[in-house]
């Protein structure tokens, strides 16, 4: 990057309010999942994406891991996770790694999410199950909540993971209609609500789980319609966050929407049906996800 695209990104990130702005947390606590995820070669979303929270997380004994390599096969305009047609093989030892990663690390709930791996036939869903069985068999008392790509909507690809009985199923639809082909460049708003809906279908008794980013451009009308398709699919819980730039090369951000305007919004939610919420500028995906237990 150029010293003067540098300084532009400095200066749009000191920019942010300060409500944004937080202690990454305590060092100990970062160094330990750092060093037990590094020795096995595996991947945190919480390390890749630079999560603002996960060093509270890691002190509440949760983490979310990021499945099959750090590459992914889509182009998303607002996510920081490598791009790439040509992702690496899958780890025949990864889902051991993870089992024993959560079992050093006394984890009682994790996340397991995925880069979308559009070049394999199941695009990853019998990954996933595999990792939670390894989780299972020598973590029986963890729960296992799934934060999954769409797997472009395939009934089987779902049901797969749905069959493993997740604690929770967690797709998120990220943003409001009008701004999907936008933001989420080969994901569709209908197919994202059809997984949830799938889900449900196979196992009513799953929570479902989806979260939105705001600060795209979408305005109040548009979100509280986003949140009233997901109650007709029977989405159970929700997460409400503030987009923030990784990098030039990213989407802009149009609006940072206020502590009070994110609250009003959680309440609006709560009426709505949805059973958990968490809405605050600084929620991503797998904030708290373990208190919903």
């Amino acid at each position: 990057m150029s010293s003067l695209r540098a300084n532009q990104l400095k200066s749009e990130i000191t920019a942010m309010p300060t409500w944004l702005r937080r202690p990454i947390g305590k060092a100990s606590e970062l160094s330990n999942v750092q060093r037990i995820i590094k020795q096995r070669q595996i991947h945190t979303i919480c390390e890749e994406g630079r999560c603002p929270n996960r060093g509270e997380c890691y002190a509440q004994k949760t983490a979310t891991f990021l499945l099959m390599g750090p590459t992914c096969t889509r182009s998303c305009a607002f996510c920081q996770v490598d791009k790439g047609h040509a992702p690496m093989p899958l780890d025949p030892e990864e889902p051991q790694k993870v089992a024993e990663a959560v079992q050093l690390l006394g984890l009682r709930y994790v996340v397991l999410t995925s880069v979308a791996r559009d070049d394999l036939p199941d695009q990853g869903a019998g990954w996933f199950v595999k990792t939670m069985e390894a989780i299972r068999q020598i973590n029986p008392e963890t729960q296992i909540e799934v934060l999954t790509p769409d797997f472009y909507g395939e009934y089987q690809r779902i049901a797969t993971i749905a069959k493993a009985k997740p604690a929770c199923y967690n797709h998120n639809i990220e943003t409001v209609r009008r701004l999907t082909g936008k933001v989420r460049r080969g994901a569709k708003y209908d197919r994202s609500l059809q997984v949830l809906q799938i889900v449900k279908e196979i196992d009513p008794t799953i929570p479902t789980k989806s979260g939105l980013m705001l600060g795209h451009g979408e305005t109040v009308e548009e979100v509280i319609a986003t949140l009233a398709d997901l109650r007709q699919v029977d989405c159970d819980r929700l997460t409400i966050g503030q987009y923030m730039r990784p990098s030039l090369e990213h989407l802009s951000v149009q609006k940072y929407w206020t502590p009070a305007e994110f609250d009003e919004l959680g309440a609006i939610a709560i009426q709505m049906g949805f059973s958990h919420v968490r809405s605050a500028p600084l929620v991503r995906s797998s904030y708290h996800a373990g208190e919903e237990e």
